[in-house]
Order: C-alpha cells, then structure tokens, then sequence
C-alpha cells in the first residue's frame, strides 16, 4: 500500500485483483464508516472525483478505483475484457476488497453508472449494494426497452423521443468503427483541448476538468467499452431489475442521454428518486457539492433520518400537491398582492416564509395559512436594507432551507409631478421597489445558484414599467428598472436553470393604492387624492388573489413576461407595436 492525497485528504492506495486484472483503489476517510465507491466512465479515471471526495470523506469511507484499461489498473486491448459483466465483477471485487461486512452505498457516473447498473442487477446486489445514485448512465437494457416501447406505439413523442436520443448517440457508432476513433484522438484528444470542450459543455472553468497522468492512453484504450457493449444491449435487451434504491441524477443538458430516455425507469427499479439538473455531462467537474449532498441525503434517510424536502420532491411515484415540498420566500406578504401569494402557493402545498416591514401583518398571514393547515413563518424586513436582508437570508438559509422560489414583492406607490417630488421622495421609491429587488435576489439568488436543482424568481414589477404617464415619474421609474433587472438577471442565470418571471399588474385594487404618497399637495389633499383612487380601483374589481393566480400559473408554465388584467396585455403589446402613439398620449393625458 502507498499514501496518496487529494486537496490534502490522505488517501490509502491499494491493489485489488479481479480475474487477471489488477485494479488501482483509493481510499479516504475514516475506515470504519459507512462506504461509499466511486465509479468514474470513459476517459476518466478516480480522478474525475478529485473535488466530490473530501466532501463526503468528512463523514465517509470513500473509495474510487481506476477501472480495468483506465489509470494504473491492467491495461488491455480486447474488445472482449470491456463486457459489462467484466467490469461488473470487477466492482463486486473492489466492494467486497474494502468493505466486506456491510454493504456499500455507490455514486457512478457515465460508464461507471451503466456497469454499477448492470451491477445492481445482479441477485447479489441485495446484500451488497445499499444505494446506488446514478449520474449521466442509463441502463441499457432499459434503455433498448425503452426505445422498443415507444416505436411500438408510435405516436408523434413516442417517435421524437428515442430520435432525438439516436441522434445524440450517434457519435457512439464513431466509436465503434475500427481504427478511425483511435487514430482521431491519438492525435488531437490532448489533455488541453478535452478539458476545453468539456468546460464548454458544463460550463465550467477548464481547470476544475482533472484529468489522470495516464489521459492520453485512457482516451483511446476505453474506446473499446462501446463496441463490447452497445449494439447487442441494443439489438436484444434484456429484462432487467433491481430493489436497490436508485437516485437518479439526470443532466438536462447532457449531449449523450437525453433526460427522456429514463422515464421508464420505476418499471425495474423498487425504489425511485430522480433530480433533474440543469447541467452537462460531466456533473462530477461542475457540480460536486450537488453529488456529495444528493448521495449523502439519499444514505441519511435510508439509515432511518426524515427525508429532506430536496428529496422527498424526487422520490418517484410519489403523489401530492403541486408545490409540495417546496420552500417559498416572498417580501411584502403582510398584505395584497404578496399575502393572496403566500395563500394561493401554500393551499398548493408549499411552505411559506412571508417577511414585511409590518411584523404584525406577515404574522396575521402566516395565521391564516396556518388556518388552512398551512406551514409559514413570519419575520420582519425592510427590503430597502441591504444588511437587514442579508441578515434575513442568512436566517433563512440556516433555518429552513435554500428557497425553491423566491417572490419580490414588496413595493410603494407614488405619485406626483416630477418637479414636485423631492429627491429624498424619489430616492425612497428607488430603493424599496427597485433595491429591494435587488436585494432580494443578490441575498438569495447565489445560495439557489450553488445549490444547481434550479428554481424560479419572481419580480414584481407593473404595466407602469412600459406606460410613460404625467405624474408617475418616480413609481414608473423604478418598476422599468424592475422590468429591465429582471430580463438582465433572466439571461444570466438561466444556465443555472433558475427561472425569472416578471410581474405587471395593471389597475389592482390593494393597500398600496389608499397607502400610495402623492407629491407636491397638502395632506388634506393627498387623502383625497388617495380614497379617490381606492374607490376607482375598488371599482375596478379585480383584486390581488387574480394577480396571485397569475403569478402561480407562470411558475408553473415557466413565463418569463407576465401583464396582468386586460389593461396590462393591451398596453404591452400596444407599446410595442405604435410607441410613438403611447409617447403621444401621455402628452396630453394627465391622470392624478
């Protein structure tokens, strides 16, 4: 045995043998904790979980081996020593080599996921494997009986479907000509060019792409594992099951295995989890935290702990309400338009926390969703500070979770000619309608980012955003700064597979009307000004609980740009269409 390291993790690396093929096995952490084996695929070698291994050796044994024709395992040129009951048995060795009382739990990835699957197949697998979370590898036995499902009821999907995953594979038959792919990548598969292609693929830096001193020869030798495998798994799939628990990884971006080609999977699986990732092929490069949470949550509950709400969502089969198990976060829920949300998404099964200035009023809606038999927690926020939401957040973040959704209400009217409204008045509706949603999202948005399962924004900004109109200069303002923010935010995080949907209301009837400043006149006036237009937007008829559909039915479909009442959608399209009409107009039309 000799003593290697990772990130400065010690590792203990060993020999074991399989057959006539010595395998290069690495262990890390505590000995005498529950194992976890790590199954890299082609080109790969244990390397790929260079940056997923110190986060579960903190509470793991850990061990990756380079498997056969990879890193310092034997290497071999026949096509035949790349079957998948070959490197099957080759990890029932490695697992019964270092953990030979207790069964061991299995995170693989790629080739290593289709050999782990042919693996967990086998009748053996009942006392060996406790978990086995899969990553970017289908079965393919499942895979070829997928396929063979759809065409045979060939509807348009169940056509496009396996297609569009032939299309994808259709750089497997390149592999498998003689010659050709070896010659190809012997001369340009360097380690420099890989790493680029594969940090454009994940979108991620080049240097987070480890590669094993061996890569060059592992590139070409591994070819051989498509042409041992492929086509007869394809020609004559086999009827294949396993009551291992099976967490499924699935890459929506994956170039190779479309996210479809797994729908079938609880028809052979006992247990079922699956999360869908925004992300590439290579998750191990781009998303480690991800791997190491999902099979570290995946061990824990089945060790008899309560399923974090992450989980609970992916377990398949299960059946709910449609927000169920997802975390809420919306400012400005003490009334209107932030309230009717928190209600309409918790009858849906979700679990709110409401914040607003008013801690009385966010209380009085977590009572009325607790009424219903709903979950909320209130807390105190003025969204214009940026140090009291950072702090909300961080309280947040420790106490319930990372946000699945996260809602940017709160907000002010205002109103008044602009050289009648003062700089400090101007100011204010800048920071609380505009900086609080900038708040909201710089507090919020990376802790959803890292966590890679995706997620939705939401931002409320108004039909004021897109209307020029006398006398609401400051309010118009900061709602188009919502609408453009919003779109901005929208194209960077959407590798991130995190939604933003943007709000605009038109003439809703809530607090902010009677509560809405005007500039310039007596406070005689301005409560004039303000019960006029509550009764006229009371008139109107169309309160926040419509807007709080929207907002759901937009989550829901994934809507970026929402208007809200006919007045909304007309505006918006209409200012599109004849902007000069609209600039025209607000000329000559004065409405306070």
């Amino acid at each position: 045995m000799t003593t290697t390291e990772i990130a400065e993790l010690p590792a203990i690396e060993r020999t074991v043998r399989s057959g006539e093929f010595d395998l290069a096995v690495y262990e890390y952490g505590d000995p005498a904790a529950e194992t976890v084996v790590l199954v890299h695929g082609w080109p790969d070698t244990h390397h790929l979980w260079d940056a997923v291994v110190p986060r579960l050796a903190r509470r793991f044994h850990v061990v990756a081996y380079d498997t056969r024709g990879h890193g310092r395992s034997t290497r071999t040129r026949r096509t035949a020593d790349f079957r998948l009951d070959r490197l099957a048995a080759d990890f029932y060795a490695v697992a019964d080599a270092v953990s030979p009382d207790r069964p061991v739990h299995v995170l693989a990835h790629d080739w290593g996921s289709v050999q782990v699957w042919e693996a967990v197949c086998e009748p053996r697998a009942a006392t060996r494997v406790a978990s086995f979370t899969s990553v970017s590898g289908p079965n393919l036995d499942h895979i070829g009986k997928w396929i063979r499902n759809r065409l045979a009821r060939p509807t348009p999907r169940n056509v496009w479907q396996p297609f569009t995953q032939l299309l994808s594979s259709a750089y497997t038959f390149f592999f498998m000509t003689p010659g050709l792919p070896r010659a190809a990548f012997g001369l340009a598969g360097t380690e420099r060019v890989w790493q680029r292609v594969v940090s454009i693929m994940n979108e991620t830096a080049p240097s987070n792409v480890r590669l094993g001193p061996t890569f060059r020869a592992d590139i070409v030798d591994g070819l051989l594992i498509y042409r041992a495998n492929i086509v007869q798994r394809m020609l004559a799939p086999r009827e294949r099951h396993t009551e291992v628990p099976v967490q499924l990884i699935v890459a929506g971006r994956d170039v190779a295995v479309r996210p479809a080609g797994f729908d079938d999977e609880h028809k052979w699986t006992g247990r079922l989890w699956r999360r869908d990732v925004p992300a590439g092929h290579w998750m191990p490069f781009s998303h480690p935290e991800l791997l190491a949470t999902a099979t570290t949550e995946l061990i824990d509950t089945l060790g008899g702990s309560a399923a974090p709400r992450t989980l609970r969502r992916a377990e398949v089969g299960r059946t709910g309400r449609p927000f169920d198990d997802q975390l809420v976060v919306i400012t400005g829920a003490g009334s209107g338009i932030g309230r009717a949300t928190a209600l309409a998404l918790a009858r849906r099964g979700a679990e709110i926390v409401v914040s607003d200035i008013d801690l009385a009023a966010a209380k009085e809606t977590a009572e009325l969703i607790a009424a219903e038999h709903g979950v909320a927690h209130a807390y105190p926020l003025d969204v214009a500070d940026e140090d009291e939401m950072r702090a909300h957040a961080a309280t947040v973040l420790e106490t319930h979770g990372v946000p699945d959704i996260l809602i940017n209400n709160a907000g002010i009217g205002q109103a008044g000619g602009f050289f009648e409204t003062s700089a400090a008045e101007f100011d204010r509706v800048m920071r609380i309608n505009l900086g609080g949603v900038l708040n909201g999202c710089r507090a919020f948005g990376p802790a959803m980012a890292e966590r890679g399962l995706g997620g939705h924004i939401v931002n409320l900004s108004s039909m004021a955003a897109y209307s020029p109109q006398q006398g609401f200069s400051a309010y118009s303002t900061s709602k188009s700064a919502v609408f453009m923010f919003s779109d901005c935010l929208r194209a960077e995080v959407a590798g991130r597979g995190i939604s933003v949907h943007t709000i605009c209301p038109g003439i809703v009837h809530t607090d902010i009307v009677r509560r809405t400043r005007f500039s310039g006149v007596s406070p005689e006036e301005e409560q004039r000004k303000q019960e006029r237009y509550d009764s006229l937007y009371r008139m109107r008829r169309y309160g926040p609980e419509k807007v709080a559909e929207r907002i759901v039915r937009a989550i829901e479909g994934n809507r970026s740009v929402v208007p809200v009442t006919p007045e909304a959608h007309l505006q918006y399209h209409f200012g599109r269409l004849a902007p000069a009409v609209v600039r025209f107009l607000a000329a000559r039309v004065k409405l306070t």
